[in-house]
């Protein structure tokens, strides 16, 4: 049955095709626990390294930061052919967070000595980050199965 060019049998089909392949997605999507881990640790690292005060381990901090980020983006994007970004809410969770821990510990270190300051800030948001990692990528996945 065709009407104004429109088969509806074979949009149902694409209409298929399209769901089952939202399905395969989520299915693949989710990264291994130790992705979040990682994630954390590295920028626990990159905030700890502020309670030294040589700047070549700062440097050499941020570099293992970069590096270890882009291969766990390397990584998941080779396991799941995909890569997305955070959407708007992840967003307003995330920074706001970081801000708040991370302005303070700074001030800390830097205005008052308080070199401690840094690797508790990053403890914190290496832990936030981790967590709120598997979470955002569970709503992704909820929403790829049409839940959300």
């Amino acid at each position: 049955m065709e009407s104004d060019g429109i088969d509806r049998d074979a949009a149902v089909a694409q209409l298929a095709a399209l769901e089952a392949d939202r399905t395969a997605l989520a299915d693949r999507v989710m990264q291994p626990w130790w992705h979040d881990v990682a994630g954390g640790l590295l920028l626990f690292g990159l905030l700890a390294s502020y309670a030294i005060e040589t700047s070549w381990v700062r440097a050499l901090a941020l570099l293992v930061f970069a590096l270890g980020l882009g291969g766990l983006a390397w990584s998941y994007q080779r396991r799941t052919g995909v890569w997305v970004y955070p959407d708007g809410r992840a967003w307003l969770t995330w920074v706001p967070l970081a801000l708040v821990v991370s302005v303070p510990a700074l001030v800390l270190a830097e205005d008052h000595g308080q070199r401690w300051a840094m690797p508790v800030a990053g403890a914190v948001l290496g832990t936030a980050l981790a967590l709120l990692s598997r979470r955002w990528t569970r709503r992704w996945i909820a929403e790829l199965r049409g839940e959300r």
